[in-house]
């Protein structure tokens, strides 16, 4: 007779195959990824440009409303001047691969030029190591020169600061950014909430005091920021910063000034750094 404990091994070695089975099924009906290494491949194309002034589109979470997010891609897409475009992070609800593949969709059909992004902390809810983000568009941050400006992504969704190694790795970067006409900061979370009050959908004051020390520090010309999805411009310790997280996500508040869908033109010359606001645009208009 064969011992129980025997049995017992048998049936859950089943079962972990039949739930193995289950999960190879469920990634092979969603498809491959959409993209593999896609920051890189768009800063191959990046190479090639040579606008004067640099112009770019700034947007944030997209999530949740594919209809608004494809209508702002299409209008910056006729924008006279824009290269290309840079997505704060929140391009899904829940990190999962068909919402990808909606992302990538909706890109590919209605924006013909490069575009970066960074992560945003919806990316984590549904795959908390980011695994599923990392193979689609690569690291979870990075910096890359283009004209004699330099341009960091920094992965900031951990609200309690950026840990001992990324640390490490802003300041090193930040340092050779002193070489460069302008330093250019996009991360998804904000050091502070604008809003103020008890307004606290930013990092926690404490990390966010420690960036914006070192982000005055290293002279950053400007900071790039979503999350609270609205609008707001202003200063973290003398560093200007522009908060654009309306491409779609449900908007948190009625303010005018402040909660619209939009995009950002940011025109590059020599030093100086202009932002527009392009709010979405009607039909028809």
């Amino acid at each position: 007779m064969r011992h129980p404990w025997n049995r017992r091994r048998l049936v859950l070695a089943v079962l972990a195959l039949i739930i193995s089975l289950l999960t190879s099924m469920a990634w092979a009906d969603s498809g491959p990824l959409p993209a593999r290494d896609w920051n890189l491949e768009n800063l191959q194309r990046l190479e090639k440009l040579k606008p004067n002034p640099l112009t770019f589109a700034v947007l944030g979470d997209s999530r949740s409303n594919r209809q608004v997010f494809q209508s702002l891609l299409q209008q910056l897409g006729r924008d006279p001047g824009i290269e290309f475009a840079i997505h704060l992070g929140d391009q899904t609800e829940k990190g999962e691969l068909e919402e990808y593949h909606s992302f990538f969709n909706s890109v590919r059909r209605y924006l013909k030029m490069p575009l970066l992004a960074a992560i945003g902390n919806h990316e984590l809810a549904g795959d908390p190591t980011g695994k599923l983000f990392v193979g689609i568009f690569g690291p979870r941050y990075f910096s890359f020169q283009l004209q004699g400006n330099y341009f960091i992504f920094v992965d900031d969704n951990d609200k309690n600061g950026l840990g001992e190694e990324q640390e490490r790795w802003l300041k090193a970067e930040l340092q050779k950014g002193q070489a460069y006409k302008t330093r250019l900061v996009f991360l998804h979370v904000p050091l502070f909430d604008p809003r103020g009050g008890e307004h606290r959908h930013s990092l926690t004051p404490e990390a966010g005091r420690r960036l914006a020390a070192l982000f005055k520090e290293y002279l950053v010309s400007r900071i790039f920021a979503g999350h609270i999805h609205s609008y707001f411009n202003g200063q973290w310790d003398g560093v200007p910063y522009t908060i654009s997280a309306g491409a779609g996500a449900p908007l948190y508040g009625d303010d005018p000034r402040h909660f619209f869908y939009h995009y950002l033109k940011v025109s590059i010359r020599g030093d100086r750094v202009r932002v527009q606001v392009r709010p979405l645009q009607k039909e028809g208009e």
